[in-house]
């Protein structure tokens, strides 16, 4: 077993926390939409204080891959490789949809033949899902599904599915089947992160540090607010007569 820090800054609630043996040291969140620029250095450096009081050092560091926010996953991909370029520890990267799942078994019984898809909000009526069975495993790889009443039909049809994540809010009025489930308020954190990064530990699952990038499954596209947009304005022009 290890002493390991978690990074979890994929969706608008970051999150930190510290495990030690697969137990729960430390824990901090940010529930303030997107302020992980903010936050998430505040919370690593409170953690190492803590750490250096107790005359311990982190053995790795596990970040949450993506999918999610493209600025998110970056800042806290970039704080993970400091951590480990500093320490000189290993790097455990995360699916982030996993990373749900294992969440929502912490307050919910396993069930066997029900389908679990956690989903991140993509903007308009797209999400980024996937499919886990009671066991972790996943049936259907992360895709971006554009939602429509067709969605998971093909799940559906075979029993229980039960949809989770800040992606799920806006499938309750589309997704329209007896055998689907909502459940609310499930989202990423670190402190979710503990047991499958320990399996990784000790299975020695780490990343190139050089070369890992999050997993964006999209490519990022800038968009400007309206409010931020600069009006034209035609300014006369005078010619000098000569």
């Amino acid at each position: 077993m290890a002493c390991i820090l978690h990074i979890e800054t994929a969706t608008e609630i970051g999150s930190f926390a510290i495990s030690k043996d697969g137990d729960l040291q430390h824990y901090d969140v940010s529930t303030t939409n997107f302020s992980h620029s903010a936050s998430m250095g505040r919370f690593v450096e409170a953690g190492i204080h803590l750490l250096d009081e107790e005359g311990l050092k982190p053995d790795a560091v596990a970040i949450s891959e993506g999918p999610g926010s493209y600025t998110g996953l970056r800042i806290g991909v970039s704080l993970a490789k400091g951590l480990c370029f500093g320490f000189d520890i290993p790097l455990i990267a995360i699916p982030t949809l996993k990373i749900m799942t294992a969440g929502l078994f912490r307050f919910i019984s396993r069930e066997a033949s029900v389908f679990y898809c956690p989903m991140i909000d993509a903007r308009r009526m797209e999400v980024y899902s996937a499919i886990y069975d009671e066991n972790l495993t996943i049936i259907r790889p992360v895709q971006a599904d554009i939602i429509t009443t067709d969605s998971f039909r093909e799940y559906l049809s075979r029993g229980k599915a039960l949809f989770f994540g800040n992606g799920s809010d806006k499938c309750k009025t589309v997704i329209d089947s007896a055998n689907a489930v909502f459940v609310d308020k499930v989202y990423p954190e670190a402190s979710a992160m503990i047991e499958l990064a320990d399996i990784a530990y000790a299975n020695r699952e780490f990343v190139d540090l050089a070369y890992f990038e999050p997993f964006y499954l999209k490519s990022f596209q800038a968009t400007v607010p309206k409010n931020k947009i600069i009006p034209t304005v035609d300014i006369p022009v005078q010619i000098a007569k000569k």
